[in-house]
């Protein structure tokens, strides 16, 4: 008899934890941009590292990706590349909280950072790491490329 309670005993302890929905991603949703904040506020400083995406070292993508998965419980890809192609263009003027702004940093370079609000974005920066920057910066200025809308 205690061979069979053993299997039923051992289901009994397996259940997984529930999976979060998808968070609606929105400028006019309060929680957006306090998600924005405690994530960049967790990362903030981080150093950038190619590839890296633990506290160790991210690179922009990788900031993103984390940021999406673990604050928006969404999968996005994981490249610059693959994220240029996802959801739908939006015009600088219509960017809002979560959307993802990419620019050209020279030759086949792309960066891509999340804005905030008011023409901030945060985004993990070779030079500085997980930073907060502006749209209005000459360097961002001039290499804008695009503003995407993932959700």
């Amino acid at each position: 008899m205690p061979v069979i309670l053993l299997p039923l005993l051992l289901i009994g302890c397996a259940s997984t934890a529930p999976v979060s929905p998808p968070m609606q991603i929105s400028a006019a949703n309060p929680q957006t941009l306090n998600l924005l904040y405690d994530q960049y506020n967790s990362w903030r400083g981080v150093r950038f590292r190619e590839g890296g995406l633990s506290k160790n070292g991210i690179d922009c993508s990788g900031y993103v990706y984390l940021t999406y998965r673990d604050k928006f419980h969404r999968s996005i890809p994981r490249s610059t590349e693959l994220l240029a192609r996802s959801g739908m263009e939006v015009s600088p003027r219509q960017i809002r909280a979560g959307d993802l702004v990419f620019f050209k940093t020279g030759g086949k370079k792309r960066h891509v950072g999340i804005y905030l609000k008011n023409g901030a974005f945060m985004h993990a920066s070779t030079s500085r790491g997980v930073m907060i920057s502006k749209l209005r910066n000459p360097y961002w200025s001039d290499a804008f490329w695009m503003a995407r809308r993932v959700n």
